[in-house]
């Protein structure tokens, strides 16, 4: 999985604790926003329709329906704004 925060490939061994912290950054690794369910499209921003509303989605939480990310590190460089530029600009070229 891939850390929301840094973009740094997470190794998972076993089970997430929900004190668990990404090495480089220290941020929370059992939250929304590591989660393969969260949608920020989706109702409760979540695509379980069971789970609970989570007031700070940075933050550990106690969701039963936490699922790590299935990014990979080579997807998780190429920041969105920048494949948006770049089809800008080849859609412009002469």
């Amino acid at each position: 999985m891939i850390c929301y925060h840094c973009r740094t490939e997470v190794t998972i061994q076993d089970y997430i604790s929900r004190t668990d912290e990404c090495a480089k950054c220290s941020s929370d690794i059992h939250c929304c926003m590591n989660c393969d369910n969260y949608d920020q499209y989706a109702h409760n921003k979540c695509r379980e329709p069971h789970a609970e509303w989570v007031t700070d989605r940075e933050k550990a939480n106690f969701c039963d329906f936490f699922v790590p990310n299935r990014l990979k590190a080579s997807a998780a460089t190429e920041s969105p704004s920048r494949g948006a530029r770049s089809a800008f600009d080849n859609l412009f070229k002469k």
